[in-house]
């Protein structure tokens, strides 16, 4: 794709999951990657997936507290000297419906799932604006758009960040800043098999979910990295406070 090459890419998440594979893609399209991720050893077998020191690193980064965001991102910009894209991957849950919920838990989902990408955006925007360019990619989730039985507290969390996104990227058209949002539908990662359970429920949530998909199937991981590297890129630089969803049709919403 145009434009990314050489990119400096930072990517919240990036030890696993849809965040291993959108780390992987961009090392594919030549950009220079920085994989944030709160486990470092996670971190760094996705660096090692994609190359030398040169073409991606580890950083340890809890998004959850604004110093080790600081901290994390002067790390990134002592290695690479920049941030062209930042990528808010990083999520969690535990499925439960809301009034079996506690708010220490909701506690926590808040501070990974919308927290978080405050924190981010604080800490990168600043540098976006003073080279007047830059991409921000929030991935959501469908769950933010129409709701989740079982994870009410976890949709809200990502209907903030659709709206927080939108509204940041109406702040920052003028500066040059794309920011948009990628939603996944239901996505076959240790996430969501967590979220699903092993045995006979987990089994018939699975297959309800696959008659429910047009495509019939759940997601992959490998399904999320085309959208986000697109909207890297530079054919991507007229789009700004998008919402896209990636999820074989179960949501089709304007």
């Amino acid at each position: 794709m145009r434009g990314i090459e050489n990119q400096v890419v930072a990517v919240t998440g990036g030890g696993g999951g849809i965040g291993r594979e959108i780390c992987v893609r961009f090392g594919e399209e030549g950009a220079r990657v920085a994989v944030l991720d709160i486990n470092e050893e996670t971190a760094e077998q996705t660096a090692e997936a994609i190359g030398d020191g040169s073409a991606a690193r580890a950083f340890r980064v809890d998004i959850t507290d604004p110093q080790s965001v600081k901290q994390g991102i002067a790390d990134v910009l002592g290695a690479y000297g920049t941030i062209d894209t930042l990528v808010n991957n990083a999520g969690w849950d535990r499925g439960a419906p809301f009034l079996n919920t506690e708010p220490e838990l909701w506690a926590k989902i808040i501070a990974i799932n919308y927290q978080g990408p405050l924190n981010m955006h604080r800490e990168v925007l600043p540098l976006m604006l003073e080279r007047k360019r830059g991409k921000i990619v929030n991935v959501a989730s469908d769950a933010g758009r129409v709701g989740s039985s079982g994870e009410a507290v976890y949709a809200g969390c990502k209907a903030a960040v659709i709206a927080f996104g939108k509204s940041v990227a109406r702040e920052m058209a003028r500066s040059g800043i794309c920011i948009n949002t990628v939603c996944p539908g239901p996505t076959d990662t240790a996430f969501f098999r967590d979220f699903a359970g092993q045995g006979e429920y987990g089994e018939k949530l699975r297959e309800g979910l696959k008659r429910a998909i047009p495509m019939r199937r759940l997601g992959q991981p490998h399904d999320i990295p085309g959208i986000v590297a697109f909207l890297a890129s530079d054919d991507a630089d007229f789009i700004t406070g998008q919402v896209i969803s990636v999820s074989g049709g179960l949501t089709m919403h304007g």
